[in-house]
């Protein structure tokens, strides 16, 4: 009965450290995969520089109130947006080790890099 009710607790602890997490835009564990957000607020990518593991998702929310992109500047395309409106998301899993740099085609001076480890 001892180790029942300490399995009980431990399970909604971890659940709100990892809901807790994706509100922060941190990393999060689930099984062996990733998942991590930038930002895209104030005509910039928030965090502009991200080093993650091979198969993490990254996704991109536009939080601003008009347009953005997110596209890959590796020749060919890695990856590629359609234009994301206010509060749209694209997301992309990294399956691959390498940096990849991308930017805004409807911005270009917006850029950011993700370095797959």
């Amino acid at each position: 009965m001892r180790i029942t009710v300490v399995t009980f607790l431990l399970l909604p602890a971890a659940a709100l450290l990892a809901a807790g997490s994706r509100c922060f835009g941190s990393s999060t564990q689930q099984g062996h995969e990733q998942a991590v957000e930038v930002k895209i607020d104030n005509f910039s990518f928030s965090p502009t520089n991200l080093t993650i593991a091979v198969g993490t998702t990254v996704t991109w929310v536009n939080h601003d109130d008009i347009p953005h992109s997110v596209v890959s500047s590796d020749e060919p395309q890695v990856f590629k947006s359609k234009a994301l409106d206010s509060d749209d998301r694209f997301s992309f899993t990294f399956t691959n080790a390498g940096t990849y740099g991308y930017f805004c085609s409807i911005h270009p001076k917006m850029t950011g890099k993700v370095v797959v480890q």
